[in-house]
């Protein structure tokens, strides 16, 4: 099997800030190319943070003097007012950044999304420089794969290479990425296992083994076919 990598899938021309640059820089750069967040690199183009349209809000909410004379907003921490003071990118930046490797695959970078809680990852080489950015939505892409080419893996990689069985004897039917299975397995406990495997393929959206058989019921000792 193989899950599709983060080289493939994100974008390389990725615009960024250095750290000594100023708010309405930054700002201009979010503007200009319509970005919600860069990465911030140092002089040897390493990656030290990513500021984004968060970090600069946060100086406009935490405001005193504002028109109506509202108050600074109440309950922010003290980390967060600093950066609320800040005057450029480092100053207002998150760190230290969420990076992915080029070399990760789409399950990797969409684990990591998950628990750090965030909409994008810059990827980065083997010395932290930056290499590119990839997105929820370029993770997504995946689902945009051929319904052939996704049968054409479960049938060859997962059912006769993984799993060892001989596609001729089961039958792979995709339709808008769901999978529905048929023929016959030697015992009713592969089912779960085929099933299982072939939702890990990229692109799958739905696995059905309602159609597929057994030669042996493993589950009960008098065993028997269906």
């Amino acid at each position: 099997m193989r899950h599709r990598r983060i080289a493939g899938l994100m974008t390389r021309e990725v615009v960024s800030v250095r750290g000594d640059a100023p708010f309405k820089e930054v700002v201009r750069v979010l503007s200009r190319h319509r970005v919600t967040a860069v990465p911030v690199v140092d002089a040897e183009n390493r990656v030290i943070g990513v500021v984004s349209e968060g970090d600069l809000l946060r100086k406009t909410a935490d405001q005193a003097a504002a028109p109506s004379d509202l108050p600074a907003v109440p309950g922010l921490e003290a980390w967060e007012r600093a950066k609320a003071a800040g005057i450029r990118a480092e100053e207002l930046m998150s760190a230290p950044p969420v990076c992915a490797r080029p070399d990760w695959t789409v399950v990797e970078a969409a684990r990591l999304m998950e628990v750090q809680g965030v909409k994008r990852l810059v990827v980065v080489d083997g010395a932290d420089r930056l290499v590119g950015i990839v997105s929820r939505g370029d993770l997504l892409g995946i689902f945009l794969r051929e319904d052939e080419d996704i049968r054409r893996e479960i049938s060859e990689d997962v059912l006769g290479g993984v799993l060892g069985l001989d596609p001729a004897d089961l039958s792979v039917e995709v339709r808008d990425g769901r999978v529905e299975l048929g023929g016959t397995v030697a015992y009713r406990g592969m089912i779960p296992a085929v099933e299982r495997m072939c939702a890990t393929v990229d692109g799958v959206v739905s696995v059905s083994g309602t159609r597929l058989t057994y030669g042996s019921d493993d589950s009960t000792s008098g065993g028997g076919g269906s």
